[in-house]
């Protein structure tokens, strides 16, 4: 026995069990699920191999739309949280009045359930006398159909998950630029550096770490996203805020078990070779002080 072990190693055990019951062996038994034809329509379940793969993949089926539809709003949600986050992470470490008060008016719709955000603002984008339309028309402006126009609904979702979300985002910045010795700025001001040349040759290399954890949370949280747009749009209009999530729960909703699971098990593949290789990636140039 290992007296340096505060706690013996069967105390995990129970974790573990909780862990494989309730996570890993259904996540196993819906990617065998996935190669079969499972529906509410049958009582039998057949084996059909990749049938499931190559009707989800077929061009002319709305299910690349979905895929399409969840890389453009991670894409667009990952670069916009972590320029956002940063540059309110480098404005909130300065000496600012009420320093602790704005950066808490920042960080509170991070804690707000997606769901209440999302049906908020559907109030608050609401065509006809929502608060945002209200407002453009006082000067002169007619808005948009925020949320059913084809044109406006798929940014305008993204738009919503940008701001609720870049305050978490921001507080994982700042703790990473809190973090750097004060030693490397003071001497850059005495070889008299700008703030341009501080931020690239010092705060950005140094906080590389942190870069790193915020992408990888914004990539993983921009493929799962689903309560956002259930919230907002439920998908539509059409297919427009159609994202990978909504498209499992409409398939389940519908009866088409096996072609959920199909979908389950291409996002689960997807998001762990991203994943991987973007921690790979982003690891490889770190700075260590």
């Amino acid at each position: 026995m290992n007296n340096n072990k505060i706690y013996p190693t069967y105390f995990a055990f129970g974790a573990l069990l909780m862990y494989g019951v309730l996570y890993a062996l259904p996540s196993i038994l819906g990617m065998g699920y996935a190669f079969t034809d499972w529906s509410v329509f049958s009582d039998k379940i057949n084996f059909v191999g990749f049938k499931n793969f190559i009707y989800v993949f077929s061009p002319d089926r709305e299910y690349t739309t979905y895929l399409s539809n969840t890389v453009i709003f991670t894409l667009v949600t990952t670069v916009a949280k972590n320029i956002l986050g940063l540059a309110f992470a480098l404005l909130l470490t300065k000496k600012v009045y009420m320093l602790n008060f704005h950066r808490t008016v920042m960080y509170v719709p991070s804690v707000l359930s997606p769901l209440i955000v999302g049906y908020i603002f559907r109030s608050i984008l609401n065509p006809g006398v929502g608060l945002m339309n209200s407002f453009l028309s006082t000067l002169g402006i007619t808005g948009p159909r925020w949320l059913s126009d084809p044109k406006w609904a798929f940014g305008s979702v993204m738009g919503v998950d940008i701001w609720k979300g870049m305050g978490y985002i921001m507080t994982i910045f700042i703790a990473g630029i809190m973090s750097i010795s004060p030693t490397y700025y003071e001497a850059a001001d005495i070889d008299g550096a700008n703030s341009w040349q501080r931020l690239r040759s010092i705060t950005l290399p140094l906080i590389m770490p942190t870069i790193t954890v915020t992408t990888v949370l914004n990539v993983i949280y921009g493929l799962r996203v689903f309560d956002m747009v259930f919230a907002l749009t439920n998908g539509g209009p059409g297919f427009a805020t159609e994202v990978l999530y909504t498209g499992i729960f409409r398939e389940f909703g519908y009866g088409n078990y096996a072609v959920g699971t199909t979908l389950s098990s291409i996002m689960f593949v997807f998001m762990a070779l991203i994943g991987y290789f973007l921690i790979k990636l982003m690891t490889r140039n770190e700075v260590s002080e």
